[in-house]
């Protein structure tokens, strides 16, 4: 085989991951089952109870719950429950929650 025939270097399989991985698409859908879990596992079992559903669109996190007394009570820690999430996913995704 001449030089001119070389094939190319392999890519280690890390960096070919992490280049799928980033692509847009697919990171959207990656980070909202990511929250999806963190949302259980950084506001507890108790709050876990009372979620119906837990949405992320556009740096928007919209939180389902069926209890009007917790939904008050959450939005009062809105900004605490924002930096805890995104502390966890290790970006700021998440700049508004929105409890309904």
């Amino acid at each position: 085989m001449r030089n001119s025939e070389r094939k190319p270097e392999p890519e280690q399989i890390n960096k070919i991951l992490s280049k799928i991985v980033s692509s847009k698409a697919l990171k959207k859908g990656i980070i909202n089952v990511r929250i999806e879990d963190l949302w259980k596992k950084v506001m507890g079992e108790n709050v876990g109870k009372y979620t119906q559903k837990v949405e992320y669109k556009n740096s928007t996190l919209y939180v389902y719950l069926s209890s009007s007394v917790l939904r008050s009570e959450l939005s009062y820690g809105t900004d605490k429950i924002i930096s805890l999430l995104n502390s966890e996913i290790g970006e700021n995704t998440i700049s508004k929650i929105i409890f309904t």
